[in-house]
């Protein structure tokens, strides 16, 4: 396992955004059922409700919101890190993206609009660029 990394030059200096071709959407429910909770790529229980987030065409049965798409943050960042998406979110806010942001233990994952992917791309690289010459 690598090492996570605290340092916030260094995190925004080496992550490597990758954005995943799939379109997920958000769901909720009282109660997962088994099938749809396995096939979430995250589950949270909030006292209203489960929170789930699929892959678009596993909820089609289902009243999904916010189709977007996942960029990962490929570098191994510290669950205690202070200010990475804090020097992030603000950036993709200018540009008028809403986000979704998701810390798992081995890296942060954001969920922006599915038509916006791209634009969050661009913007994600111009950060790390900008980091690795300050």
């Amino acid at each position: 396992m690598s090492q996570a990394i605290s340092d916030l030059s260094i995190l925004l200096a080496s992550m490597d955004p990758v954005l995943d071709p799939r379109t997920f959407v958000f769901v909720t429910m009282s109660d997962a059922p088994s099938d749809l909770a396995s096939q979430a790529i995250m589950a949270f229980k909030e006292k209203e409700g489960i929170t789930l987030i699929l892959e678009e065409g596993d909820a089609t049965r289902l009243e999904a919101v916010f189709p977007s798409r996942m960029i990962t943050l490929n570098v191994h960042s510290a669950l205690e890190a202070v200010g990475f998406l804090a020097a992030i979110v603000p950036r993709l806010a200018e540009a008028g993206m809403g986000v979704n942001p998701v810390a798992a233990f081995h890296h942060d994952h954001l969920f922006i609009p599915a038509d916006r992917a791209e634009d969050a791309m661009t913007i994600l690289k111009a950060i790390a660029a900008e980091a690795k010459s300050a």
